[in-house]
Parts: structure tokens; sequence; C-alpha cells
């Protein structure tokens, strides 16, 4: 028996999807597209917290430098470095996690499983600040260290949702029928984790676009003069009450940036399981 839908269900989905895309298109398009409609900001053009003008639409940072220019150049750092940390961490800790679940030996499972709870109890922060002391200022280092983080997490996610699969009727015909390993993982076993990994890639990117910018906020990544919007934030507190463009124009891409594809990410998959229950019934 099919269940009635509440009227205005699909508008207000639609409309929250909708709200979601908006707020999420327009931190990456100023992260993608804004170094192309603006030089690089330098220091000393102008005088510092100045507010806007003409030349000047959100004003300048203490530097001096434009605050707009500063905007449109520092999405591709803060953005990038997480979008890349999860990335990694969902490639390495996805084949870990499903290997892991399609072992066909204890020993081979804890083997695969074990070395990675190790990084768990270990601060997030402390791990990034050990490795900023030998890569500090690298991009590549801080977004490995966020991956490396959130590798443990992936696996044991990965595993926990593959291993009904791994372990089905379905799987041991298709290696009855001598399917290859990789063929069995990719087309059955992987698939079975897509609505759990479509779950958690919202949290687990929030969660990224947050550890790179605390560890930039905090002095452990990007140089203190990089066009970052998280290190912008950190510079520009100083001024706050002078120049509050130079905070809130930064903070508000990250913002819309979490909160947009949060919004989006539940109501896709919201309107994915109701189809799956719908065709079950």
């Amino acid at each position: 028996m099919k269940l009635l839908k509440r009227p205005g269900t699909g508008r207000a989905t639609f409309r929250a999807v909708g709200v979601g895309a908006l707020l999420l298109v327009v931190p990456l398009g100023v992260a993608v597209l804004g170094p192309l409609f603006a030089d690089a900001p330098a220091a000393g053009v102008s005088a510092p917290y100045a507010t806007g003008d003409a030349r000047h639409l959100l004003g300048t940072d203490g530097l001096g430098r434009d605050v707009l220019a500063l905007l449109l150049h520092g999405g591709r750092s803060a953005l990038g470095m997480a979008l890349g940390a999860v990335a990694i961490a969902y490639l390495v800790g996805g084949i870990v996690g499903l290997l892991a679940a399609s072992a066909r030996r204890r020993w081979a499972d804890e083997l695969l499983i074990r070395p990675l709870d190790v990084l768990l109890p270990l601060p997030t922060l402390l791990v990034i600040s050990v490795i900023a002391v030998g890569w500090r200022g690298s991009p590549p280092a801080i977004a490995l260290a966020v991956a490396a983080v959130n590798v443990p997490p992936v696996a044991r996610l990965v595993r926990a949702a593959a291993l009904d699969a791994a372990s089905s009727p379905v799987t041991e015909a298709l290696r009855l029928q001598g399917e290859s390993r990789i063929r069995v993982q990719l087309d059955h076993i992987a698939r079975s984790v897509i609505a759990p990994v479509a779950a958690d890639i919202g949290t687990r990117i929030t969660l990224a676009v947050f550890l790179v910018g605390s560890a930039n906020f905090l002095g452990l990544g990007l140089n203190p003069t990089a066009p970052d919007w998280a290190v912008s934030i950190s510079r520009g507190r100083e001024g706050l009450l002078l120049q509050p463009w130079a905070v809130l124009a930064p903070a508000l891409m990250l913002v819309m940036f979490t909160v947009g594809l949060n919004l989006l990410a539940d109501r896709l998959l919201g309107r994915s399981r109701r189809r799956t229950q719908e065709a079950a019934r």
C-alpha cells in the first residue's frame, strides 16, 4: 500500500534543494572563478582598515590590502585543501574498508583495520601541528594531515556498511561463477556503501573545512599573509570593530559552503530513501 504524500512536501523539498544549491554554488563560484576577476592583493597600496569606497568596495585589511581581492583569491586554498583531504581519505579509507569487509580470514581483517585504530585517539590539531613543523605553509602537507586523521573513521564506516554485502549469498554466487575479485568488490559490495557514504560525506567535508580553517587560523598552516579565507579571518579579528568586512566576508563564504552542502546532501539523500521505500512496496 502506498503512503499518501503530505500536501506541499515535494514543493518544500524542491525549495530546500534550491536553497542548498544556491548556498553551495556561490562560495564555489567565488573560489574557482574569483582569481580571474581581480589581481593578487598587494600590501601597503592603501591605508589599513579603510572603509568601502569606489576603489575598495569592501575596504582594506590591516595590511592595506583590498578585502574583495582577498575574498576572490582566498577560496581555492580554503576549499581546495578540504575537498582534497576528503577525497584522499575516501580513496584510502574506502579501499581499506572494502578489503577488510571482504577478507575471508579474521587475521586479514584485523591486520587492515587495527593499525588505523592507533590514529583514532590522537588529537587532530596535534597531528596537524606536528606535520606543520616540517612542512610549514605547504597546502599539500595540510591536506595530507587532515586526510590522515579522517582515514580511520572512513575505513571503519565503509567496512561496517560493506560487511553484510560481502557475506551475502549474492556475493558468494558471484565468486562461484568465477567473477574476478575486483569486479565483485566494485560491482556489488561497493554499491552497498553508497548510501552510508553519501550520508557521511557532507559531515566529513564540513569537518575538513573546519580542520583546515582551524590550522590556518591558529598559524599552523599557510603563511600569515596568505589570502586564504581562514587566514583572513585570523588577521582581521584584530580590527573587527574598525573593518568588520575583513572578517565577515570570508566567514560568510565558509558558512554558506558548509550549510549549503549539508542541506543539499540531506535533501537528496532523503529523496533517494523515499524512492527506495516506494519501490519496495
